[in-house]
C-alpha cells in the first residue's frame, strides 16, 4: 500500500517482529507533546554504553499506543524489514564515495580550524612576549635613572635584557603529535537509496494484520486493554507500562516527567469475567504500599463503554 499525500504528514511506525519503533526525535517529540504518547526509549548512547540510566532511540511503543495512533489516523505502520532493498553494487559504490567525500570535507574544515586556533594563539604569545619585554625595559629605566640619582656608578648596575622574541624561542622544537579529528558518518537508513518504505506501508490495521505485519490485538482480552487505554487516553491521561505495579497501565494525569502516577490500572475483559475477592485485597494493598490507587477497568463489549472502580487499602481503628 503506498502511501498518499495525507498519510506522508504521518509518524512512520517501523515494525519488526511484531514490535514498533519510532528512530525520527522530531516524531518522539510530537507523540508526547502532541498526542500524550510516551513510550520508552530503549537504544544506547554512543559514549555511555555500559549504562542503562540514560537511553536514546529507538522509541519502543506499547501495543495499545500503536493500535491507538493508527485508529486516529495519527500514523501509518512500516514494515521495516521489507522496506531495507538488497543495494546494487553502483548503489553501495556511490554511497562509499559521497561517506568518504563527506568525511575528507569534514577533516579539511577540521585542520583548517586548528591551524587558524593555532595561528590566532601564536599571535596572542608574541604579543605577550613583546609586552613582557616592555615592561623589563620600562623597570631597568627606572632603575637605572633612581641609580643615576643617588650617584651609583652605571658600571655597578647589572645589563639590560636584550633577548630577542627569537632568540628565546627552542631552536629544536618537539615534533607534534598527530592530529585526530571526529568525523561524522550519517547513519539514517532513510537516507539512503535502496530503504523504500512507501511501498510497505499500512494506515489501516487490517491491511497491516492481512500482511502479516501486526497481529495486534487478536484476543479478547487484549481488545479490552485497547478499548481502556483509549478511553483513558481521551480523557487527556498519560499512560505507561504498569507490569512493575502489578497491573497493566500506569495513569498519570500529565507527562510523566513532571508528575507521578494517581492510578495502577487493570483491565477486565468483561463483565462475565471472574474477579477474587482476594485480587481485590491484594490489588489494594499493593497500590497503597505504592502510593497509588489501584484502578479496575471494566470493559463492555456490549455497550462499548469502559466502568472504573477504584480501591485503596484503609486502615480502621
Amino acid at each position: 500500500m503506498a502511501l498518499d499525500s495525507d498519510n506522508d504528514r504521518k509518524i512512520q511506525l517501523r515494525v519488526s517482529n511484531q514490535k514498533a519503533y519510532v528512530w525520527d526525535v522530531d516524531d518522539i517529540a510530537t507523540l508526547r507533546a502532541k498526542h500524550h504518547v510516551c513510550g520508552v526509549l530503549t537504544g544506547t548512547l554512543p559514549h555511555l554504553s555500559q549504562q542503562n540510566v540514560f537511553l536514546g532511540v529507538p522509541l519502543v511503543l506499547l501495543p495499545e499506543e500503536v493500535v491507538l495512533l493508527v485508529e486516529k489516523h495519527l500514523a501509518v505502520l512500516i514494515d521495516d524489514p521489507s522496506a531495507h532493498q538488497s543495494p546494487s553494487a553502483d548503489a553501495l559504490e556511490r554511497w562509499n564515495a559521497e561517506r568518504d567525500a563527506s568525511a575528507r570535507r569534514q577533516i579539511a574544515a577540521a585542520e583548517a580550524e586548528r591551524a587558524s586556533e593555532k595561528a590566532a594563539k601564536l599571535s596572542t604569545s608574541e604579543e605577550a612576549i613583546r609586552k613582557r619585554k616592555e615592561r623589563e625595559a620600562k623597570r631597568a629605566a627606572a632603575a637605572r635613572a633612581k641609580a643615576l640619582a643617588e650617584g651609583v656608578p652605571v658600571e655597578d648596575l647589572p645589563a639590560a635584557v636584550t633577548t630577542s622574541i627569537a632568540d628565546e624561542r627552542p631552536s629544536t622544537p618537539s615534533r607534534p603529535a598527530a592530529p585526530t579529528f571526529n568525523v561524522t558518518i550519517p547513519a539514517s537508513s532513510s537516507e539512503v537509496d535502496w530503504y523504500t518504505p512507501e511501498p510497505h506501508a499500512y494506515s489501516t490495521l487490517d491491511s497491516a494484520r492481512a500482511a502479516g505485519v501486526w497481529s495486534y490485538p487478536s484476543t479478547p482480552y487484549e481488545r479490552a486493554k485497547c478499548r481502556v487505554f483509549q478511553d483513558l487516553w481521551e480523557k487527556g491521561n498519560f499512560m505507561g507500562g504498569g507490569i512493575k505495579f502489578g497491573g497493566d497501565f500506569l495513569v498519570y494525569p500529565g507527562d510523566p516527567l513532571r508528575y507521578h502516577s494517581h492510578f495502577v490500572a487493570t483491565v477486565i475483559e468483561s463483565p462475565k469475567a471472574p474477579l477474587m475477592p482476594m485480587e481485590i485485597v491484594a490489588h489494594g494493598r499493593l497500590g497503597t504500599a505504592t502510593k497509588k490507587s489501584h484502578l479496575f477497568c471494566e470493559w463492555d463489549e456490549e455497550k462499548q463503554e469502559v466502568a472504573y472502580f477504584s480501591v485503596e487499602w484503609a486502615g480502621f481503628g
